[in-house]
């Protein structure tokens, strides 16, 4: 069970929480809570030269991270990090919040978590990130007749690996660099559609298209959902600032894992 975050004389005990990684999102989480909230521990490779605030410990393997006993562990390393750490740390019984959604793509993935989580019960959170409007989708996924489009449209700097591996140039218009299902989506882009397998598995089994473009007028980090079926049409955009630290990520995306996380220490889910 979770522990409460105060004593009987209002002296706050402070929580531990690990975290895979320690790029713009991480660092955004931990912006979130305040100094003394938190004990933060952080994996990371024993090559890395990352530099950590005082406030976060670092780890160099898995065994240390789950031998610390943290309540949970924020995922915020990439795609790759997913399959190697949440399997194990879902069996040690500690909860996972995901950020790196896109490596659902992979169904074999997906059958290990469910089996680890089968396992203890522990949970896996996965934060709705960059956007909203997951709770009506997840409405009318059952209906034969649902159709959703996500449309990714970033501006040129958060493209500008993929557009150069291209020889590709934008000038006054919009270039669509890709469309097809998210789970290709996802594997092609692992550092920028996340959102689409997020949509994905929300509207499963309904039909998901995605569409991802670079475009140079666009003020930020722009998601597009259009649906339509049986109950109606609606509509979402959401207009995101994008991380200062990383152009490919909306600066939300950290304060919704953050929110995610504080969820589950307050609800003390297992």
């Amino acid at each position: 069970m979770t522990a409460p975050a105060r004593t009987e004389t209002g002296v706050r005990i402070r929580r531990t929480v690990g975290l895979a990684g320690f790029g713009a999102l991480a660092r955004g989480i931990v912006a979130a809570f305040a100094a003394d909230e938190i004990e933060w521990i952080v994996l990371l490779r024993a090559s890395s030269g990352t530099v950590l605030p005082n406030r976060v410990r670092r780890v160099e393997s898995l065994a240390e991270l789950i031998a610390a006993h943290p309540e949970a562990v924020v995922e915020a390393a990439g795609q790759a990090a997913v399959a190697d750490i949440a399997p194990a740390l879902l069996e040690a019984g500690i909860p996972v919040v995901l950020a790196s959604i896109g490596a659902l793509a992979d169904q074999g993935i997906r059958d290990r978590l469910a089996a680890a989580r089968q396992q203890t019960g522990a949970a896996l959170v996965l934060p709705s990130g960059a956007i909203g409007g997951l709770d009506y989708l997840r409405a009318i996924a059952g209906l034969a007749d649902a159709r959703v489009r996500y449309t990714s449209r970033k501006p040129v700097a958060a493209w500008a690996g993929e557009l150069a591996a291209h020889g590709w140039t934008v000038n006054d218009g919009e270039t669509v660099l890709f469309e097809g299902t998210a789970e290709e989506a996802a594997r092609r882009y692992p550092q920028n559609l996340n959102v689409a397998l997020t949509i994905a598995l929300a509207i499963a089994p309904a039909a998901l298209t995605v569409r991802v473009i670079a475009d140079p007028l666009a003020p930020g980090n722009i998601h597009e959902i259009e649906a339509e079926s049986g109950a109606g049409t609606a509509s979402m955009r959401f207009a995101n600032a994008p991380s200062p630290d990383n152009p490919k990520t909306s600066a939300v995306t950290a304060l919704s894992l953050a929110a995610s996380l504080r969820g589950l220490l307050d609800n003390g889910r297992r």
